[in-house]
Order: C-alpha cells, then structure tokens, then sequence
C-alpha cells in the first residue's frame, strides 16, 4: 500500500505562493496546480519503512544513508525509525509482523536470522540475487557470509557487521610500565589487568556478562557453546568451565569488575572512558565512538585482537539486511533496490569510515579510501585482519533463551563465589536444552 508523502520544500512552496501578491484566483490556480502536482509525485513513491538498532554514531550512519538514499532517485521513498537494541528490534518485529504492520526492511542481529526465516517472517533473497545480473554476492568477504544462509538459501546480507575487539589506554599504560603492544594471550591478559588496578578504585578491564565474548574465550579453548547438530548445548566442558573461569578467577581477584543490569555494557563503557578502567571488550563498532571520546579525554586508544587461549578465535557479529515476507511484488522489488543500496561498495565504505564497523565486500576493504584510514588510523584494520580467526555465531531456534540463561547463570557465579563452575555450567545446561529440544 502505497503512502502520501509530501516534501517539506514543496509545502514551504506552496505557502510562499498562497502568501504572495497578485491576482487571487490566479494565485489559488497555481497553488492548486502546485499541490495536484506534488501529490501525484508523492503518490508515485513507493513507501517503505527501515527499523534499526543502536544510536549515537552508529544511528547517525543508519540516518545518513537513509537519507543518501532517498536523494539517490525519485522512485521509492524509506523512513528510517530507530528501534533501540537488537534485542528490541527482534520483538518489535515479530509483534509487528503479527499485527500485519512490519517494516518491510529490518536487521537481524545475526544469531537470530535462522529463527526469522524458520518461521516465515523474512523473505529468501536468492531469487532476488538470482535474477540481478548487477549483483555480485562474490564480493562478500567471505568470513561474514556464515549467518546469510538457511537451508540452503540467503535469507540476509552482512550490513554493519563486527568481531569484538580489545581496547586499551595506551597512555596509562605507558603510565604504569605496560608494553602498548597489548596482550596477546590469555596469561599476558590476566598480568596487564593486574598491572592496571591499583588501589584507588581502578581496575585492569570492566566487562558485563556478555555471551558474545564468552562464545570467543570458549572457542579460544577449544570448545564450543553448542554440539556439531546444534542439537544440545555444549558450553558445560573441561573448555567452558576454562573460558568461565578466565572471567571468574579475574573478578574474584579485583583485577576485573563486573557490571551487572539493563546498562551493563554502558557501564563498562563509561569506566573505561572514564579511566576507572584500563581494558575494555567491546565491538569494533564502537570504535569511532571511542575515539572521539579518547581524543576529547586526552588518552591514546589503541585496538588489538583478542587474546588468544588454546586457540586463536573470535565470533563475528553485527546486524545483517533482511526483508520481511508478504510484501506484494511492487513493494518487495523496492526493498531489494534499498537493500543493495545500504551495501554496495560507496556505502560500506562510508559506513565502515562513519563507526568502526567492518566493510562487508572485498571491493570496499581495498578501495583506496578504505586504505587511506588504515594508513592514518591503523586502529581500523584491526578488526579486518582479525577476521583469519572469525567463525560464526550458532543459529539454532531458541539461542536467544539459551543466552540468557548462561548469562543469568554466569551472573549468580560471580555475586556468589561458593558455586562451583561446573555445578553452575550444568543447571545453565540443563535448562538450556530444554529449551532446545
């Protein structure tokens, strides 16, 4: 269904024109010919609606290139609205897809695609690949491609994708004796948090109970979080007890704090910021935030891959492009030119440039704007070499329960120092797959 919309310069015309002087009939004649005119082109729009997650810098780029896009052509017209995490975009989704009042374009936080397309709520686009002669799915880098498929079918592409990186405080680290050359493996890790607290209230690294990160300690030991059918968890290892427990011993030990509620992750943001906090596990795509923040505190961000266990692994992350299903044909070819639009190689470039995030084709990572930054902010490139150790995140129904319930788990770990890791792991694993099965 197609919706009126009306620019603002053709309003601010027509109340120029009704305000100006001159013959009165002659003057409503040509307002209601101006406004016939407007409405006819704003009717030949097609309307589509983009949902997005996250703000500041990252919102921002959603908005720009929204808005890039609407000024490319004169054919479809998107309205960017921001949904607040991706947690909330997936069940502002779903309830909207039930109500029959989805957006027709929204992102899927990649762990959750297969659950989307499992239960027909967004469109398959390999026809649409398919039948575009001018789209190349080649040019995805690779190591971002794992989360686009179900069964056999692309179901959504990289967008604004991620692995977690390390931050460090160079300056205090420089202040307190530390290599800036950063820690490479678990051991050093742990001796660069300790050099970092002191007794004034700072400590090595504040990080909240993010599954995210324990997905890539578990992988660096040499586990992972569920079997190879994705049929049960398996988290509850000799490998996730070794990942809990990097975590666990640290805090018990006052070199790592914890913050715990809804705004976790901000927290541990602001301590480190805030030079409460040596370290910080965050996204690559907080790191043009992060810079400028460092460079309005005056400290020296340095990014470095994580620290490696048994294994050199990180998860990659981020938000893949998704179209919703039930879209008449007007509507679902629209949606496919805005997709290609948000990702083709000028906007991945520039999305890449605007936050932090990866580029998500091969032809923006080595576009010469792209190695431009890597030549004059190296910090950037860190998360693009760091891909050689990427892998997915799991994509089976109900990982999103099952998250929380380790989270959950994890968390009573470390306010209550007398549960036993293994205990902990197996209640977490137990109602885990019960969940899945």
């Amino acid at each position: 269904m197609k919706k009126l919309w009306l620019s603002s310069t053709g309003l601010v015309m027509m109340m120029d024109l009704a305000a100006c002087g001159g013959g009165v009939s002659e003057g409503a004649a040509e307002t209601e010919r101006l406004k016939e005119n407007a409405v006819e082109a704003a009717t030949d729009k097609v309307e589509l609606t983009y949902w997005y997650a996250w703000g500041d810098k990252i919102g921002e780029n959603n908005e720009n290139l929204v808005q890039r896009f609407n000024e490319s052509q004169d054919e479809i017209h998107v309205t960017a609205e921001f949904q607040g995490t991706y947690d909330d975009v997936h069940s502002k989704t779903q309830a909207a897809f039930a109500a029959g009042n989805a957006p027709e374009v929204t992102q899927n936080e990649i762990a959750s695609v297969q659950i989307f397309a499992k239960n027909g709520m967004i469109e398959s686009l390999t026809p649409f690949i398919e039948n575009d002669s001018a789209f190349d799915v080649e040019d995805f880098v690779s190591g971002l491609m794992e989360n686009s498929y179900v069964d056999g079918e692309i179901y959504a592409l990289p967008y604004l994708r991620s692995t977690p990186l390390l931050y460090m405080n160079a300056t205090m680290a420089e202040e307190v004796g530390l290599d800036p050359a950063g820690p490479e493996t678990w051991e050093e890790f742990k001796a660069y948090a300790e050099a970092f607290t002191n007794d004034e209230g700072r400590v090595g690294i504040s990080m909240p109970v993010n599954l995210w990160f324990y997905e890539a300690f578990i992988a660096q030991a040499g586990g992972s979080m569920l079997n190879e059918e994705g049929t049960e968890v398996a988290f509850n290892s000799e490998e996730g007890a070794a990942a809990y427990d990097l975590w666990r011993n640290m805090a018990k030990a006052g070199t790592l704090t914890v913050p715990t509620g809804d705004e976790a992750g901000d927290k541990s943001i602001q301590d480190f910021v805030n030079g409460h906090a040596g370290m910080l596990f965050a996204s690559t795509g907080n790191l043009s935030y992060l810079m400028d923040i460092a460079e309005e505190k005056g400290f020296e961000l340095n990014t470095y891959f994580l620290p490696k266990g048994e294994e050199a692994k990180v998860p990659t992350g981020g938000a893949n492009l998704v179209m919703t299903s039930g879209l008449d044909e007007e509507h679902q070819q629209a949606a496919w030119e805005f997709i290609k639009f948000m990702m083709a190689k000028e906007q991945t470039v520039y999305a890449s440039e605007y936050t932090g995030y990866l580029p998500v084709r091969k032809s923006a990572m080595n576009s010469e704007a792209m190695q431009a930054l890597y030549e004059e902010k190296p910090q950037f490139k860190v998360a693009v070499d760091q891909l050689k150790n990427a892998t997915g995140r799991p994509m089976v129904e109900g990982y999103p329960e099952v998250v929380k319930i380790l989270a959950d788990e994890m968390t009573r770990g470390i306010l209550d120092e007398t549960l036993t890791t293994e205990d902990l792991l197996n209640v977490a694993a137990e109602k885990a797959n019960t969940i899945i099965k």
